[in-house]
């Protein structure tokens, strides 16, 4: 049966208003002005691949006659894609005026972004110079004009489009010539111009472009030249072929390789550009009127913000947190022999991630160490993780690694990884047909006193350098047995995926999340109808799940106290009288991504306590292999209490989630003190330390 909207919001509309929260980033003024800049640029990347991924599934429901109402929540497909439309026409608005605004706070600050008009005598002189030097030589020009089939555009890349009008062409405009310039990516887009006393000046390369196109166009007789700016976006879809004569890796591969002739699903253009070019593209480019079409501003990719230079202003720019040790787990000793004797926990980014790295490093040389297995789902660039686990294999140590070939956006990485790791001996495991490995897990064995005994660590975030200076995350390790006989069954299970393992320990997708964490609810359930205290206390990414929210649904009516922290979808209407009026919820953004899952059940008065890979979406409990662990050690079970009720506290950085969807901030009570809980985290465990 499908809900009715006043039960559920709208997963697409939820995420939209997800990406908003982003956007006052922008324009909150406790935010450096620098960041806030770059907080745009992460509200335009969010934007692109919204576009690519779930705008593309509901468009492809269209496109297939169907409305889609029992997967959107009561919803019409073709409904919903109009209200998607009008919702992000309004949302770029708002992010031009944003832009508007922070530049000219910029300007006050002496920090001049500058238009092709603005360019004075010395910096056109510096600006053709490099042109000719660097830019040149790199663009992609075609002239449209006599072309029988438009070009292909390449996803969400930036081009101008440019309308020659010529000298001695009819008043009808029958001579103007029409071309595309492709906007070089590797290249900086922000191109910081000489310094003139204490004036910092940056010219985008769209504008240094614009500046140089009579050098471009040398070949005509024209009376002036204009250039604006569209981009399109494609279905980012994988369609994975069955050729049975194809290796998993060929497949992906090839997949991939498709994206770049997907259907577009938007089509974004600069809304001053002339109605003849418009007219001209669109009937080029075979435009519809289904298609999303969207007017914007003189920019687009505004992604690239997230790269604007410093310029030498951190004063504009968030202080940079020193990562901080772990009380009692030095960095100068064995890992393994500490963790041997307790457990420990690490918070990135307020703890250094370093704690990782180092343990399979010290595992790779380890003379006892017989195997190391861990899962892979999105590396850094350049992964002193890989580096390791191939040091492991040269000292002799036999490595497993599930490597998850279709992380989304990361499938090209993996692939040259999963080819560099095989080529240098790692025995390599490609997941499990019909499923997506999300866990983070890792297990090392290793030989003591006669006997094999297992350490590892789990983890709620990716095992990733660069991603974990941004991103909280929970990493718990381990020389829990059971635990760990537990995870080794996980490992079991990608090679033997018939066979369903049962676990004493860790609550493992797609079998048991759903299972577990519902019998745990109806366990607060039972105590609230028997007049004990009960409570459940959430914190993840995203809420998608209708069978999850009608279960806390179903609890808060049976007087379960519910608090949730959810970054950014939440399907779930909290505070509505006779439905959820024992939950409250809100999110957090800030600074750094919150990315960890942390699940708490009251269990009258013996908290049960899990962190998690898993968000409580269909895609998690259902089509994923994620992995959920207890926390049994009595120090890090009050930590990650202490640490939700800090996240729950803040007042500051955190937006209530109601049914009016207006991401409000939550309010401070009279004479109540501001907490910023990303602050207050760092400062709780600086405190831990000096204790």
């Amino acid at each position: 049966m499908v809900k009715t909207k006043n039960e559920y919001i709208n997963r697409e509309i939820s995420w939209l208003q997800f990406n908003a929260r982003v956007l006052q980033e922008s324009k909150d003024h406790r935010v450096p002005l620098i960041d806030r800049l770059r907080f745009l640029g992460i509200f335009s990347n969010n934007l692109d691949e919204f576009f690519k991924v779930r705008y593309a599934t509901v468009k492809r429901i269209v496109d297939a006659g169907k409305t889609g109402k029992s997967v959107l929540g009561g919803e019409r497909a073709n409904d919903l894609l109009e209200e998607i439309t009008k919702i992000v026409i309004d949302q770029q608005t708002r992010s031009l005026e944003i832009f508007q605004q922070i530049d000219r706070e910029l300007r006050e600050e002496n920090i001049f972004i500058i238009r092709e008009t603005e360019v004075n005598e010395s910096q056109a002189e510096f600006i053709r110079d490099y042109f000719f030097k660097k830019v040149n030589q790199e663009l992609m020009t075609i002239i449209l004009n006599d072309l029988t089939e438009f070009p292909l555009l390449k996803d969400t890349a930036a081009y101008l489009a440019v309308k020659v009008v010529m000298k001695n062409g009819s008043s009808k405009g029958k001579h103007n010539r029409y071309a595309l310039i492709e906007i070089p990516k590797g290249i900086d887009r922000f191109v910081v111009l000489p310094k003139e006393g204490d004036k910092n000046y940056v010219i985008i390369l769209d504008d240094l472009i614009r500046f140089c196109l009579d050098s471009v166009f040398t070949m005509f007789e024209f009376e002036s030249i204009s250039a604006h700016m569209i981009k399109i976006t494609r279905d980012a879809e994988l369609d994975i072929d069955n050729d049975l004569s194809k290796s998993f890796i060929e497949k992906i591969s090839s997949s991939v390789e498709h994206r770049k002739i997907s259907d577009p699903v938007r089509f974004v253009y600069d809304k001053s550009i002339d109605k003849d070019t418009l007219q001209f593209l669109k009937e080029k480019m075979d435009i519809m009127g289904t298609d999303s079409v969207i007017p914007g501003g003189r920019y687009h990719n505004r992604r690239d913000y997230m790269g604007f230079p410093s310029l030498g202003r951190h004063d504009l720019m968030y202080d940079k947190i020193e990562p901080l040790p772990v009380k009692g787990l030095s960095m100068k000793g064995s890992l393994l022999d500490m963790i041997a004797h307790k457990d420990y926990m690490i918070y990135a980014p307020y703890h250094t991630f370093s704690y990782v790295t180092k343990f399979l490093r010290e595992a790779a040389m380890d003379p006892q160490v017989r195997s190391i297995k861990i899962t892979i789902y999105r590396l850094a660039s350049d992964s002193q993780i890989a580096n390791a686990l191939v040091n492991a294999v040269k000292n002799g140590k036999q490595v497993t690694v599930q490597i998850e070939l279709q992380a989304r956006f990361d499938e090209q990485n993996n692939i040259e990884y999963a080819n560099f790791l095989q080529d240098e001996g790692v025995k390599l495991i490609f997941g499990v047909p019909g499923l997506k490995v999300h866990s983070k897990i890792c297990l090392v064995e290793r030989e003591e006193d006669g006997g094999i005994k297992r350490y590892g660590f789990i983890s709620t975030g990716n095992f990733n350098e660069s991603t974990a200076k941004i991103y909280t995350d929970y990493t718990l390790f381990t020389a829990h047995q059971g635990i760990l006989k537990d995870m080794n069954k996980v490992f079991g299970f990608f090679e033997t995926n018939y066979k369903i393992n049962k676990y004493k320990h860790l609550i493992v997708s797609p079998h048991y999340t759903k299972s577990s964490f519902m019998k745990m609810i109806d366990k607060e359930i039972a105590f609230a109808k028997a007049g004990k205290e009960a409570y459940i206390k959430i914190k993840m990414n995203s809420l998608t799940s209708y069978k999850m929210v009608d279960k806390l649904y179903e609890a808060s009516r049976a007087g379960v106290k519910i608090q949730m922290i959810v970054r950014g979808i939440c399907c779930l209407i909290p505070g509505v009288e006779g439905m959820s009026e024992n939950i409250e919820a809100i999110s957090v953004v800030d600074k750094f991504l919150e990315h960890p899952r942390l699940f708490i059940f009251g269990n009258d008065g013996d908290p049960k306590i899990y962190i998690s890979s898993a968000d409580w979406m269909t895609r998690n409990l259902d089509f994923r292999v994620e992995v959920g662990c207890p926390i049994y050690d009595p120090d890090i079970r009050q930590e990650l209490l202490d640490t939700f009720d800090i996240s729950w506290r803040d007042n500051s950085k955190a937006r209530v989630f109601s049914a009016k969807q207006d991401n409000a901030y939550r309010k401070r009570t009279k004479g109540e003190t501001e907490l910023r809980s990303q602050v207050e985290m760092y400062n709780y465990y600086k405190r831990k330390l000096e204790s």
